[in-house]
């Protein structure tokens, strides 16, 4: 189980300075334990104020990380477990509303058990109102980065964490829809976890709580640094001096080499600081793609990279996933092909690989903000293509683009294993063909 700190402990642990914000006024006028009159309820807010000494569930005010302006939300579970009501949600929304109207990143720390039953269909109607202010913060491009700790259950998981752009999670906190008194006898502890919920693809990273201000700090620079203007990322240097190849097989044999830089060399060589947005959301992490955004030459480039690896279902989804984000913040994309194709196995077709390859392609067309590509390796089929942006797409001299292998094209053509040479100089898949054929716009260079 993760320490649970008081929720002031925490806005002092992760920011420079804090002003809380006036709680906003009731909705409703306040009546006797409450608004379905919940025998006891006020007695128990009493003991819960005496016992933590706030007034609700929810802290929220302006704050600097890092020396940028943000809004934060922190939760208090020793208040209630940090339960949702009506009071809380109206302060959540104002801490919505505070990040929209500034136009600076909102930071939610969540400790919360879901919402409160003392106060019924009113608490739960609170989510509801919470998703409304986070379609407001999306339709106008404010960022929000959320840190879940213990425990992050119920409807305030469901809603401001996983609803969050960035989702930070504390090692061994409880992170789950359902809390720990509501779940299936059976059920494998394990699962309810910040570590499992990483591993499939809900939770981007797991961050210890003496790295929370570095790591929150570098993700609001991020997320704030050079959206003004959002011009195209120049496509990377080489990384080697290679000449273009001669034939079109030693363009393949060039790409599959084991010696050849691989996209993470570029993105190395790139960033001088980047941090990960990892899995699909929908239960998936291909750790054959990379996805984040990075500082380059002082502002903020989102990027998307293959490995070399045939991309699955997860990838291309994450991949979507990083584009409409980025597209959303305004800020630029830089994608790195490298794959032999799309993963075909059978779990491949049964983790919907068509449509996860389409709703890449869809997401790069219909981004509004600049996308750059660079082959850097092998691009094979529609598997790589679904990365390549369609008028600003470049390669090194080390690469190739195919609408398929040479080996499957000379089978399918009935030929001989010992023709895929031949099949692939006819392919004109080397760089400087792609250049004449207009798929890309030129050969990167060590110097350029």
């Amino acid at each position: 189980m993760a320490e649970r700190l008081p929720a002031r402990e925490v806005v002092a642990l992760v920011t420079d300075d804090f002003t809380p914000l006036r709680a906003p006024a009731p909705l409703t006028p306040p009546r006797p334990d409450g608004p379905i009159g919940w025998d006891g309820y006020d007695a128990a807010r009493a003991r819960a104020a005496a016992r933590t000494g706030e007034e609700e569930s929810v802290l929220h005010g302006r704050a600097t990380i890092g020396g940028r302006r943000v809004v934060v939300v922190a939760f208090e579970f020793g208040f209630l477990g940090g339960s949702l009501g009506q009071a809380a949600g109206d302060r959540l929304v104002a801490a919505y509303q505070a990040a929209l109207e500034a136009r600076v990143p909102l930071v939610s720390l969540v400790a919360t058990g879901g919402s409160r039953m003392q106060e019924g269909m009113i608490a739960l109607a609170q989510l509801q109102r919470v998703a409304e202010a986070t379609v407001r913060l999306r339709r106008a491009g404010v960022p929000h980065v959320t840190v879940l700790r213990d425990p992050s259950t119920g409807g305030g998981w469901a809603t401001v964490g996983a609803g969050a752009d960035v989702v930070l999670a504390l090692p061994s906190a409880q992170v789950a829809f359902a809390g720990s008194r509501v779940r299936p006898g059976d059920a494998d502890p394990v699962a309810y976890t910040a570590e499992s919920q990483w591993e499939h693809g809900h939770v981007d990273a797991l961050v210890a709580p003496a790295d929370l201000r570095t790591t929150l700090s570098l993700w609001v620079r991020l997320l704030t640094s050079g959206r003004e203007s959002p011009l195209p990322a120049p496509p990377p240097h080489a990384l080697t001096e290679a000449a273009p190849p001669g034939t079109g097989w030693e363009a393949v044999v060039r790409a599959r080499s084991a010696a050849r830089p691989r996209a993470g060399a570029y993105l190395d060589a790139y960033f001088t600081a980047r941090a990960a947005v990892r899995g699909d959301r929908a239960g998936g992490v291909d750790t054959g793609v990379e996805c984040g955004f990075g500082l380059h030459e002082g502002r903020t480039v989102a990027y998307a990279a293959q490995d070399g690896s045939a991309t699955r279902p997860a990838g291309y989804r994450t991949v979507a996933r990083l584009v409409r984000l980025a597209d959303r913040l305004g800020i630029p994309v830089l994608t790195l092909i490298d794959t032999p194709g799309a993963a075909n196995d059978a779990e491949a077709e049964r983790a919907g690989a068509g449509p996860a390859i389409a709703d890449a392609f869809t997401a790069v067309a219909e981004a509004g903000v600049p996308v750059t590509s660079l082959l850097v390796g092998e691009g094979g089929s529609g598997g790589a293509l679904a990365l390549a942006a369609r008028d600003n797409t470049w390669a090194t001299p080390d690469s190739y683009f195919s609408v398929i292998a040479p080996e499957l094209a000379s089978a399918i053509l009935k030929r001989p294993s010992d023709q895929a040479p031949v099949t692939a100089g006819q392919l004109r898949l080397r760089p400087q063909d792609l250049v004449d054929l207009g798929i890309v716009r030129g050969i990167v260079t060590r110097d350029g």
